[in-house]
């Protein structure tokens, strides 16, 4: 496997203002676990290889538990998370599918989302959420390889 050009965002040196828009992902107040997981589960979604491997290796670094991470995918069938992760993880199913339904983040995923998280940390889940699908559609667009960043 090779992928079809370097990553994007280091050829056009944009690794630091992504960088510092995680620095602001992280400061929303959200659990990094959770965040793990959001970024997790959507890139298990739109099948982004890279994502998905630095994503899990990431989260045991961190001291994620390989249940949980081995459950992320069926999350609603397990009873390894908590409320408000759940939440979380729902928000990320609902805005990484947008195209799947005519109202793409129902109310009521939302008034979850926001029963378990303040405004700060919704839009560091919001944040997450969203670069994590620009990464999964730079690595899976140019085929970046999994495990290939160390």
């Amino acid at each position: 496997m090779e992928p079809r050009i370097k990553n994007p965002a280091e050829t056009l040196d944009a690794t630091q203002p992504i960088g510092q828009l995680y620095g602001a992902v992280y400061s929303g107040g959200v659990p990094k676990a959770t965040l793990d997981l959001v970024h997790l589960r959507a890139s298990q979604i739109n099948a982004c290889g890279p994502c998905v491997d630095s994503g899990a290796r990431g989260a045991r670094k961190s001291g994620e538990s390989e249940e949980r991470l081995f459950a992320v995918a069926a999350w609603r069938e397990t009873s390894y998370f908590t409320d408000a992760e759940r939440a979380a993880l729902a928000l990320a199913e609902a805005a990484t599918r947008l195209a799947d339904r005519s109202d793409p983040v129902p109310d009521a995923v939302w008034d979850e989302a926001a029963a378990h998280y303040d405004e700060k940390g919704l839009a560091s889940l919001v944040l997450m959420i969203g670069l994590t699908n620009f990464f999964n559609r730079l690595n899976v667009t140019t085929k970046q390889i999994a495990g290939a960043w160390g």
